[in-house]
């Protein structure tokens, strides 16, 4: 069974978020056939410490206000890879060089992409 409808308009929220910070290279990847607690995992990318909290920051705020409230978060004090659980929504947001390095994208590759909005969907910057 395919990501829910809610699921992929709460990634669309967390991607447009993330990508008003500057985040780029928003991934979203359906993993609701291989996971029970997730349907999808976004990933994106940020330059520095500074950018990911600002990301995190914004993701959580814009999740807060479409009715969406984060289980847990991990990862926020040293900044380099933040997890932020929504249960059906697991946002990844990584210091470019980790994200090149854990190669979440290699490790779920049989899993669909979900489509983003147009907005969130610029490629991974090196």
């Amino acid at each position: 069974m395919p990501a829910t409808e809610h699921a992929v308009e709460l990634a669309a929220v967390a991607a447009r978020a993330a990508t008003e910070k500057k985040a780029s290279g928003a991934v979203a990847i359906d993993v609701s056939e291989r996971l029970p607690f997730a349907d999808i995992f976004l990933i994106v990318s940020a330059a520095n410490e500074r950018q990911v909290r600002a990301v995190v920051d914004a993701v959580e705020e814009d999740m807060f206000k479409a009715g969406a409230k984060a289980r847990s978060r991990e990862g926020l004090e040293e900044a380099r890879w933040v997890l932020l659980d929504y249960a059906d929504v697991v946002v990844h947001v990584l210091q470019a060089e980790d994200r090149e390095y854990y190669g979440l994208e290699r490790l779920w590759k049989d899993c669909p992409l979900v489509p983003l909005p147009e907005l969130a969907s610029e490629p991974a910057q090196a």
